[in-house]
């Protein structure tokens, strides 16, 4: 990375601000930033649904591409350390999604930490995939067709429901689509990972804030080592979906991201890791189309296109 640009990140890195101080701020901050403007001639449809389970609601939105090729699915998890963000924030996000790969997407607006710690927000997950799973005929398609994806939080969210799919037995994930997945527990120094120190302080997100996401998320220590939490540490990663794996060069999590498809092809699973040179964690959720973006595309569409 060349000094100028190396200067720049160390600027806009505020890494003296705890988010567990901000977070509610920074909710609404996300929203002001990221707003959903609705384009004269839209390349999708937007439609707001509610999943109703055990009495409570989890809100889904569903973005149908105007020219859809095919009748397939992507079930997606937005990041945002399981604090932040959400359907609203992800809005243009899935638009662009829906619009690059053809699919019909499904964001799931799960209940965030801290007012709803671990497992609250990964159940919401995993009820929104399996009531999908149990009725794709709603979107014309098969089981097969569906893909979990989810960014940062989010694919860890999409990895775990894929662990809690076979551990239950009550539905088979066939493919799923992780961005720069957090996969572990701890983010600090003693963390097994050399990327955790060498861009834990001047790419943007540090490994302080980290740490403040799992302790708002699983303020409880003891249950950090779950592999629900931190699917890393999962001592059997068998019958696995086919994995799809994209991490960033200047992102802390980056190794903890290619490990977790290292051990996933150690058990028999079908693992494509791709790690994207030059970027920064959070390049798949920014306002602008960058380079990186455009080929993460790329290669998540051929990924889409290969046989189950």
């Amino acid at each position: 990375m060349n000094p100028i640009k190396r200067k720049a990140l160390e600027f806009l890195t505020f890494s003296s601000i705890s988010i567990k101080k901000i977070y509610k701020f920074h909710r609404k901050a996300l929203n002001i930033f990221n707003p959903y403007i609705k384009p004269l001639k839209p390349l999708y449809n937007l439609l707001d649904y509610k999943i109703f389970i055990d009495g409570r609601e989890i809100p889904v939105r569903v973005f149908k591409p105007r020219k859809q090729e095919h009748y397939k699915v992507l079930i997606f998890f937005h990041g945002g350390g399981w604090v932040t963000g959400n359907i609203d924030s992800y809005t243009n996000v899935c638009a662009y999604m829906a619009k690059q790969t053809k699919h019909t997407v499904v964001a799931v607006d799960y209940s965030l930490a801290p007012e709803h710690p671990f497992p609250i927000g990964l159940e919401d997950c995993y009820e929104a995939t399996r009531a999908l799973y149990e009725n794709p005929h709603l979107f014309h398609c098969k089981t097969e067709d569906i893909t979990l994806i989810g960014d940062s939080a989010g694919a860890n969210l999409a990895a775990v429901v894929s662990l809690m799919a076979r551990d239950r037995g009550e539905f088979k994930i066939n493919k799923q689509i992780l961005i720069y997945p957090s996969t572990y527990y701890d983010h600090s120094e003693k963390a097994p990972f050399p990327s955790i120190v060498e861009n834990g302080e001047n790419y943007i997100m540090t490994s302080k804030r980290l740490e403040d996401y799992m302790d708002l998320y699983v303020p409880d220590k003891n249950k950090r080592k779950n592999p629900y939490v931190a699917p890393l540490m999962a001592q059997d990663l068998k019958n696995q979906p086919k994995t799809l794996i994209i991490t960033a060069e200047y992102d802390p999590l980056r190794d903890e991201g290619e490990s977790y498809g290292a051990r996933l092809m150690d058990f028999g699973n079908s693992v494509k890791i791709y790690r994207m040179k030059g970027a920064l964690h959070g390049f798949f959720s920014l306002p602008w189309k960058s380079k990186y973006l455009k080929k993460t595309y790329k290669i998540i569409n051929l990924f889409l296109k290969e046989k189950n």
